[in-house]
C-alpha cells in the first residue's frame, strides 16, 4: 500500500460541479456511504472493473493525502484495506487529474503515468 497519495473515479460532469464548489462531497454511492471511496495505486484497475464498466467519460484523480483529515483505512468484504475519507474533499489536495479512456470493447485504458 501506497499512503502518498489515493486516488478517486468519477465522472467529469462531477468533478466539474465540485472544481465550481471548491469540495468534492462525493458520487452518488459516496453519499450514500457516508463517506468518500478512494482506491491505492494498485487498486484503481480492480475499482475501475467493478464499479465502472463500460462507462464513459470518467476521470482519475490524484489526491495528496497528507492534508485530508479524517483518512481512514478499513478492511473491505474482500480483506483488502480501502482509505475512505469522512469528510468533503478540499480540491486543493488533488495534485492531478487524468482522463480515464473508453475503448470500442468496454474496457478502459488509464493514463500511462499516475
Amino acid at each position: 500500500m501506497e499512503f502518498e497519495f489515493v486516488y478517486k473515479i468519477c465522472s467529469k460532469s462531477e468533478w466539474l460541479v465540485s472544481k465550481q464548489n471548491k469540495k468534492f462531497i462525493g458520487t452518488k454511492k459516496d453519499i450514500e456511504d457516508g463517506f468518500i471511496h478512494f482506491s491505492d495505486k494498485n487498486q484503481i484497475k480492480g475499482t475501475l472493473n467493478k464499479y465502472f464498466s463500460k462507462k464513459e467519460d470518467l476521470i482519475l484523480l490524484k489526491i495528496k493525502t497528507i492534508k485530508l483529515d479524517n483518512l481512514v483505512w478499513e478492511q473491505a468484504s474482500d480483506g483488502n484495506m480501502f482509505p475512505h475519507l469522512y469528510t468533503p474533499l478540499n480540491i486543493s489536495s488533488v495534485c492531478n487529474e487524468y482522463d480515464i479512456i473508453l475503448n470500442k470493447d468496454g474496457t478502459h485504458t488509464l493514463p500511462s503515468i499516475y
